[in-house]
């Protein structure tokens, strides 16, 4: 009952009542990121499967500029990356406008992390479990490893997660979520810094796989 219906009430009721009280800081956050990113825009649009593999669009602040180098290619991140940016990384603080997309239903505050439409060809038929929920804003891997631990580990504990989907799951969930937030746990500054994607890892070991049978 909670994971079919009551969630999904409790998620639209607590962030509509935390968007009312939030977005003047949201507004200025984005003012302050405007001018930061050079005219780069405060927000960052990117297409992610959600619930049944259906892609939406994820809210996000963009915390880099759109500086390239002499050939037109985009800088490395480390590079673009603002100290504003820097700032609303660190303290999880970009992740807010994912607010809308849970009021939207395209999200909840907790489930496994929208990841990116390319990585689904090369899920298991067991890891394609996360796609049976919602998309979290944090999650039960979020909470043990973040993007630290390995791939397979990740996707094990979203598979289990919906697999032990209960309100005192959630519950758990957001007070690590806190915890971690609070003491900077696990958060990576540099986006893609130490996690290879998950179709290239994977796309690797099956060519190794071809090369030793």
């Amino acid at each position: 009952m909670y994971k079919n219906y009551f969630k999904r009430i409790i998620d639209f009721t607590i962030v509509l009542l935390v968007l009312l009280v939030i977005w003047p800081v949201l507004a200025v956050i984005a003012l302050w990121l405007h001018f930061a990113n050079k005219g780069a825009g405060a927000f960052f649009f990117q297409k992610r499967p959600g619930k049944d593999e259906k892609i939406f669009k994820v809210i996000k602040f963009k915390s880099m500029t759109d500086e390239r180098d002499a050939d037109g290619r985009l800088l490395p991140d480390a590079q673009r990356l603002t100290r504003v940016g820097r700032f609303v990384r660190a303290t999880s603080i970009d992740e807010l406008p994912q607010l809308i997309n849970v009021l939207k239903g395209d999200m909840a505050l907790i489930g496994p992390r929208p990841l990116l439409p390319e990585y689904l060809p090369y899920y298991t038929e067991r890891e394609r479990l996360r796609h049976t929920v919602r998309p979290g804003i944090s999650g039960w891997a979020q909470v043990n490893g973040r993007n630290n631990a390995e791939w397979d580990k990740r996707l094990e504990m979203d598979a289990y997660y919906v697999e032990h989907l209960t309100l005192a799951m959630d519950c758990r969930v957001i007070l690590q979520t806190v915890k971690n937030v609070l003491c900077r746990k696990d958060i990576n500054i540099i986006p893609g810094a130490k996690a290879q994607k998950l179709n290239v890892e994977r796309a690797n070991q099956s060519n190794n796989e071809d090369k030793t049978a």
